[in-house]
């Protein structure tokens, strides 16, 4: 009986690997997809800023150069803040309405293989708004686990 004492419980290394591994999948998610982002899309419109301006998308009638802006906002800064786990789940609602806008908006009325590569991207972000940032984050080091999503 003495291993149903209150005093006695069974290691569980099952959920503490668990734990790891869910965590551990969350950095590869965040890191993985806030660098593609940043650097397949964010970079360059942050760079030739000046040049893509005039000719950027406007589906709000806001203006092109203030919508290129928002886009690198989104692309480039809230990528990087998902990349490192930072305030993760603010981060991922401007990338969550950009990835919308040009999937549903911008290419609405294009064949499915031109919106694929947005709703590729709005897929994970979404997970990540659910999930939060994990263990292995700026999150979890500067707030603690209340805000680790987990």
């Amino acid at each position: 009986m003495a291993y149903r004492s209150s005093r006695w419980t069974r290691p569980n290394f099952g959920s503490d690997r668990k734990e790891f591994l869910l965590n551990f999948g969350l950095l590869v998610l965040r890191v993985g997809m806030g660098a593609l982002l940043l650097f397949g899309h964010g970079s360059d419109k942050l760079v030739n800023f000046s040049v893509k301006a005039p000719t950027f998308a406007d589906p709000f009638g806001v203006g092109s150069s203030f919508s290129l802006g928002l886009a690198v906002f989104a692309e480039f800064f809230c990528s990087l803040a998902v990349a490192l786990g930072f305030a993760t789940r603010l981060a991922v609602i401007p990338l969550l309405i950009l990835l919308s806008t040009a999937a549903f908006i911008i290419h609405g009325g294009d064949p499915w293989a031109r919106k694929e590569l947005a709703m590729v991207y709005l897929v994970p972000y979404l997970t990540l708004l659910f999930t939060g940032s994990g263990r292995y984050s700026l999150d979890y080091l500067f707030f603690g686990k209340k805000h680790d999503g987990i």
